[in-house]
């Protein structure tokens, strides 16, 4: 969606706002509240707010870039935890997720094609020198994967979009004849490697999993210990133009969403310049992914990165494809600091032009595996499988101030916040609701102002704070 903002006149004498309650729901360090029901505040009649005042403002009239939906990743890491668990625990997770009452109302996911270091190990799905897939069979994923897939899409109430992202072709396809360590794709397998997604899709719609839509490559600028594999921004576009783009097409795919980097927001411009730049690259990209690796702490989350790209190509969707808090610490479960990491990236990412939000693992162990490599790393949501507990850290409770209110479709509305103190987004959902979504990363109690059309609320932000604000 381009991001041109839409303008119709309201009447300053006649604010709608006057006429609403807004419901205040909070998630708080040092409290009990986690995604809590803390107040129902109407709103009042109000002079301009004084300069001196901590305010936020939201202008309705002011429409921007369209939400696709949030959710996260559904690894063989998580699959293989989550058949660990009990019944009645597997029940909770895929509520505490997927239900659109009771949990995150995830609606937006992601899987691996062929094994990625939240494996047990590495694996492809076809015969070594197979150039023709004629051994292709995803048995692989049938054991934990698929099942995992088909009840986390029943508890969503029988409909959730799913993409794919490769992060190594097969060992034979490669320079280094490796699925680890980088490497890159031989030329003489450019085609075979593109019909490689549509037999993945082909198969897993044949048992009944829909795929929305696909990434080119996972991180393709990283040589990793675990599966990894390199293209420049160069060989990437005459990729998707050559290769996978067409190939999809006369597959009859040409309405799988297809989506290029997938990498980290340092590079993002550089990367989706070069390849939206090509038309004949660009007609088939309808995204550009990205992560938070490199750029995920304080000044240096890049967002004016993602700003550039959204102006620059607003046709295209912005997609952050995964993130997660690395060098697992099981003693750090609970730190709420993690949360407001999760808060902060979300928040700014939807306010730099985001259309869809996806984590990555949404289920680890207590080791933050598994993972074939050691890369263990925390998850939103850890089973203990020594007890059988789950266990829900921060960052879960922050995603669902997101995830939970705001609805696919919904549009991003102008939103401002007077001091920096307290950052804010707002968006308004398919029905007419409005959703504004407030954080507080100090460690004191903020009173301020909900503003919109001349209408005001007394609000209060409690110390390291989110809050969601219906109404």
């Amino acid at each position: 969606m381009a991001s041109v903002a839409v303008a119709q006149p309201v009447p300053a004498s006649k604010s709608t706002a006057l006429k609403k309650s807004i419901t205040v729901i909070t998630t708080a360090d040092k409290t009990s509240n986690r995604l809590s029901k803390t107040a129902t505040v109407p709103f009042t009649s109000g002079d301009t707010p004084l300069e001196t005042k901590f305010a936020v403002f939201v202008d309705p009239v002011r429409k921007f870039q369209s939400f696709t939906g949030m959710g996260g990743a559904l690894t063989d890491a998580s699959a293989e935890t989550f058949f660990k668990l009990s019944p009645a625990k597997q029940k909770e997770f895929l509520a505490a997720y997927f239900d659109k009452n009771k949990g995150l109302a995830y609606t937006l996911t992601r899987t691996h094609i062929n094994s990625c270091d939240f494996s047990s190990g590495s694996y492809t799905y076809v015969k070594d020198n197979d150039a023709s897939l004629s051994s292709f069979d995803i048995a692989p994923d049938r054991k934990y994967k698929i099942p995992f897939i088909k009840k986390a899409t029943e508890a969503a109430g029988g409909k959730l979009d799913l993409y794919v992202s490769p992060w190594s072709p097969p060992a034979w396809m490669k320079t280094n004849n490796s699925m680890l360590k980088g490497g890159k794709l031989l030329p003489q397998y450019n085609q075979s490697w593109a019909n490689y997604y549509v037999k993945f899709i082909r198969a897993y719609e044949k048992e009944g999993i829909p795929i929305w839509g696909l990434s080119v490559q996972n991180e393709p600028l990283a040589t990793q210990t675990w599966e990894s594999c390199i293209y420049t921004a160069e060989e990437e576009r005459d990729f998707i133009k050559n290769f996978l783009g067409p190939t999809l097409h006369k597959a009859g795919m040409k309405n799988k969403k297809l989506i290029a980097w997938d990498h980290n927001r340092d590079m993002l411009y550089y990367r989706a310049s070069t390849v939206l730049n090509d038309p004949e690259a660009a007609k088939y990209v309808w995204g550009i992914g990205y992560h938070w690796y490199e750029t995920w702490t304080g000044a240096e989350m890049n967002f004016n990165n993602l700003k550039l790209v959204h102006e620059a190509f607003p046709d295209k969707t912005l997609i952050f494809t995964e993130g997660c808090l690395e060098k697992f610490d099981y003693s750090k479960l609970q730190d709420w600091s993690y949360g407001e990491l999760y808060g902060k990236s979300i928040l700014n990412d939807f306010n730099s032009g985001t259309g869809a939000w996806t984590d990555w693992n949404i289920l680890l162990d207590e080791k933050g595996g598994p993972n074939h490599v050691g890369n263990f790393c925390f998850a939103p949501i850890h089973a203990d499988t020594r007890t059988g507990e789950l266990i829900y850290t921060p960052a879960y409770y922050y995603i669902g101030h997101f995830s939970k209110y705001i609805k696919p479709n919904a549009k991003r509305i102008a939103c401002s916040s007077s001091r920096s103190q307290l950052q804010s987004t707002a968006f308004m959902n398919p029905d007419g609701k409005i959703v504004v979504v407030v954080l507080n990363a100090t460690d004191d109690k903020i009173d301020y102002q909900l503003w919109q059309e001349g209408a005001s609320a007394n609000l209060s932000s409690l110390p390291r704070s989110i809050t969601t604000l219906i109404y």
